[in-house]
């Protein structure tokens, strides 16, 4: 397999949608069945509606648009996550889902709502800021053993360097912003 190929592969493995995924599940178990379900309503808003919007509103309407590699795209795309992640956060709180939950929705509007202002002047990683601020949440829910996933930070950085979608730089503060941000607001609700 060539380098390329293995970077395109990691990339879409750890795609934001993929990684949002498994982060609403995984906490939502902690919770029991109800947990669950509060979890997959984590997943229509924060990345059903919003890879659904990316792809509908593509230049080729395709799912290879899902990246949003045009910096002017991505400051119309990422207001409708807000608003999306907003929602799921509404609902939650007037529903009264477990402040776990909340706190982790939270977290996610967290964290694009700081990657919007900046998106302005630099293209930095969402890959690495969703997966490191999931990957911070689930240390602090199940354990430190969680640690060891933060293998695959620099293995994803890697992967957007290596198709030219980001710089290493863009990559690094992805990084840094998602575990930064994401991991304070999710422990409001532990």
């Amino acid at each position: 397999m060539t380098r390329q190929r293995a970077a395109r592969l990691l990339t879409d493995l750890v795609d934001p949608k993929n990684v949002i995924t498994v982060l609403c599940l995984a906490v939502g178990a902690h919770y029991g069945w109800s947990g669950v379900g509060w979890g997959a309503l984590a997943i229509l808003f924060c990345a059903v509606v919003p890879i659904a919007f990316i792809v509908l509103t593509g230049e080729k309407r395709t799912f290879a648009d899902r990246h949003v590699p045009d910096r002017a795209r991505r400051m119309i795309v990422i207001p409708v996550i807000v608003l999306s992640v907003l929602t799921c956060l509404t609902l939650m709180v007037v529903c009264q889902a477990p402040a776990p939950l909340v706190s982790m929705v939270g977290a996610m509007l967290a964290t694009i709502a700081v990657i919007w202002p900046i998106t302005k002047f630099t293209k930095i990683s969402v890959h690495t800021a969703v997966l490191t601020g999931a990957l911070t949440m689930l240390g602090l829910l199940y354990g430190p053993w969680w640690a060891l996933s933060a293998a695959l930070v620099p293995l994803v950085a890697w992967s957007r360097a290596q198709l030219k979608d980001h710089t290493p730089g863009q990559t690094v503060a992805g990084a840094l912003l998602g575990a930064v941000v994401a991991g304070p607001v999710f422990l409001l609700g532990l």
